[in-house]
């Protein structure tokens, strides 16, 4: 018999034999329990408030913390007078710990490594995606006064905030987390909130290899690309793996240059030592001070980079990046929305044109041409995988257009019956005008690993 179970019986002054050998009662029971078992954990949060004493607290190690927590929270348990088993009691008292000192039920989500979105959809609505698949858990909060809680507590460690007046709000969690939170009016059903994972340890080129999202060849060809300075754009859809990409690609970048990132919401995790991390900043309670990606790329290039790397191009941004590009700044890379590397071109063109100047198309595009050497396609699978599924590289205009050539694809061939994707990676057999530039920059790089191989 469940925790829930022994509620439900309680509740509805059933025994709890009854409940547990008849599953209509059960299922007709079992919610009243569950809110009967969160009324239960509030009261004795509240309780365990209310006896602590919060300036001894604040001067209490972390490492200690827990343990003095743990022990007040089992006099109070048993005070309740509730039987418990050992597990059920161990199992309330680490959730009233996570109230306490994390962030309630998303606390143990987030100490799962293999979850990479974490959704919910009001109080009793919890999905995640765990190895590419979307799954619903048994996990709730009371109600939405208890998610506003935990969203206050998620966006005030970083300087946000949220009510009706703003009522969305990104922000980041201590492992570099991103946090997108939506409250009513705006969000109908109550409060919405999503989490992308990051690691604390990022994901590195090897693991790409070990989930088969692109191959050897591949690897060596980007590493080589990042050291000879080619300016790179990642584009994908939501979900696709950009960030991750970028955050890999940027590990090739050698120790000894200055690194300035900036991002909407800081997610990039660099290994090297001199980086410059920049976020921007949402307007104030009176719609002021506010700071956007284009004024920190514009910034970054009084700070003497050698790298320039932008998490998301998404607006006026593009032509201050591009003119980067083109000025010296080579070796830069960033990440955009689109849905094939053409798309990515048209994109762009659009976000220079949100600049505010009347600059013809064939302008842009030359800019374009001339500053991107390579552009990196990701895209998510129907299994949840995420693969490169095509590199191609930007060789010049033709009247005007730009004009690619594709490097490396990815042949999706069928589904198998359990939904797993087959394909397979192969080069197109074109030499890059980009090897040229690799060589000369010292980098022994062959043309065999673009050579074409029949299938």
């Amino acid at each position: 018999m469940t925790i829930g179970d022994w509620f439900a019986a309680k509740k509805n002054g059933q025994t709890p034999s009854a409940v547990f050998s008849d599953p209509t009662l059960r299922r007709s029971t079992l919610a009243a329990g569950m809110r009967a078992y969160q009324d239960l954990k509030s009261t004795i949060h509240r309780k365990l408030i209310d006896s602590l004493d919060l300036s001894t607290v604040a001067e209490i190690p972390p490492e200690q913390l827990s343990g003095v927590i743990k022990t007040v929270i089992e006099s109070l348990i048993s005070a309740e007078g509730i039987p418990l088993t050992r597990s059920e009691r161990e199992k309330l008292v680490l959730e009233i710990q996570h109230e306490t000192l994390g962030l309630g039920p998303l606390e143990p989500l987030l100490q799962d490594p293999e979850i990479s979105d974490i959704m919910v959809n009001g109080p009793n609505q919890v999905y995640v995606e765990k190895r590419g698949r979307l799954q619903r858990l048994d996990v709730a909060f009371k109600d939405d006064d208890h998610m506003m809680t935990v969203i206050e507590r998620i966006v005030s460690k970083v300087g946000r905030r949220i009510d009706e007046s703003s009522p969305l709000v990104d922000a980041r969690l201590p492992d570099g987390s991103r946090v997108n939170v939506i409250i009513p009016p705006l969000a109908l059903d109550g409060p919405v909130i999503s989490i992308r994972r990051f690691g604390i340890d990022p994901l590195k080129m090897e693991n790409l290899l070990e989930y088969k999202s692109l191959t050897p060849e591949m690897a060596r060809a980007f590493d080589a690309m990042v050291k000879a300075r080619l300016n790179i754009l990642v584009s994908g859809g939501t979900g696709s793996g950009k960030t991750t990409l970028l955050n890999i690609l940027s590990a090739s970048v050698p120790h000894n240059e200055r690194i300035i990132t900036i991002e909407d919401s800081a997610e990039l995790i660099l290994q090297q030592e001199h980086v410059v991390r920049l976020e921007t900043r949402p307007p104030n309670i009176e719609g002021k001070g506010t700071v956007t990606q284009r004024d920190l790329v514009r910034n970054a290039l009084r700070m003497r980079p050698d790298r320039i790397i932008v998490g998301e191009v998404r607006s006026g941004e593009a032509l201050d990046m591009l003119q980067a590009m083109n000025t010296g700044h080579d070796g830069s890379i960033c990440t955009v929305h689109s849905n094939s590397p053409r798309d990515a071109i048209s994109r762009l063109e659009t976000m220079v044109l949100l600049a505010g100047f009347d600059i013809p198309t064939k302008a842009i595009r030359e800019q374009i041409s001339s500053a991107l050497d390579v552009i990196i396609h990701v895209a998510r699978m129907s299994d949840g995988t995420r693969k490169v599924i095509k590199v191609s590289e930007v060789t010049g205009m033709e009247g005007e257009i730009v004009t690619m050539q594709d490097i490396f694809l990815y042949e999706k061939q069928g589904v198998e019956d359990d939904g797993t994707v087959v394909g397979q990676f192969r080069p197109t057999g074109v030499r890059p005008k980009f090897l040229e530039r690799i060589h000369t920059s010292g980098i022994p790089l062959g043309f065999d690993i673009f050579a074409y191989r029949r299938p």
